[in-house]
This record gives C-alpha cells, structure tokens and sequence, in this order.
C-alpha cells in the first residue's frame, strides 16, 4: 500500500499559477496549427499540377509538408493535454484538501 502525503494546497495553487502560461501557449500553438492546417492544404493544392479537386487533395495531403505539419500538431495537442491533466490533478487535490478540511470541522463540533 502506498504512503499518503499531507496535501499542501497552496503548493498545488502555487502549481497552478506556475503551469497556466504554459498550458496557454500549448494550446495556442494548438489551435495555431489546426488553423494553419487549412492554409497548407490550400497553398499545396494550389501548387499541384493534378486536374480535378481530388488530385490536388491528394497532392496536399500526401505532401511532405503537410504531413510535416501533423506532426507538429501531434506534438502540440500532447502538450498541451499533458499540462491540462497535470492542472486538473492539482485542483483535485485542492478539492480533496478541503473535503478533509470540512471533514475535521464537523469531527471537531462532535466531539464537543
């Protein structure tokens, strides 16, 4: 069985305050490259020699660039989930801090 810390809640605030600009420009570059995603697909289509629609779609979604692009986008939405989880286990954690906190206060009343 695993050994419970003392939660300190002001440190999981204090990580909180710390980790949201990060989380912010993880997400940011998130939906920076969904957008810019449009915009590959439309400048390679444009580039292509292909004669119907689908040919020039082909050509853009197959395209070293493009594919380059969803890499990068992959990269971003891990960030950016990454430090969305850590946020939530930190507000978890303040959350079971003050149910414990309640939970003295009423043992407290009782005991009187």
């Amino acid at each position: 069985m695993t050994e419970r810390l003392e939660i300190d809640p002001q440190a999981a605030v204090d990580y909180l305050l710390a980790t949201a600009p990060r989380y912010a420009a993880a997400k940011a570059k998130r939906v920076q490259l969904e957008e810019f995603r449009k915009s590959k697909k439309a400048i390679l289509m444009q580039q292509s020699d292909g004669k119907t629609i689908a040919d020039r779609e082909a050509y853009a979604y197959s395209h070293a660039d493009y594919l380059e692009l969803l890499q990068g986008l992959e990269s971003a939405v891990e960030a950016e989930e990454l430090f969305r989880w850590k946020m939530k286990a930190a507000e978890l954690q303040i959350e079971i801090w003050r149910s414990k906190e309640a939970s003295n206060r009423v043992e407290g009343r009782s005991v009187r």
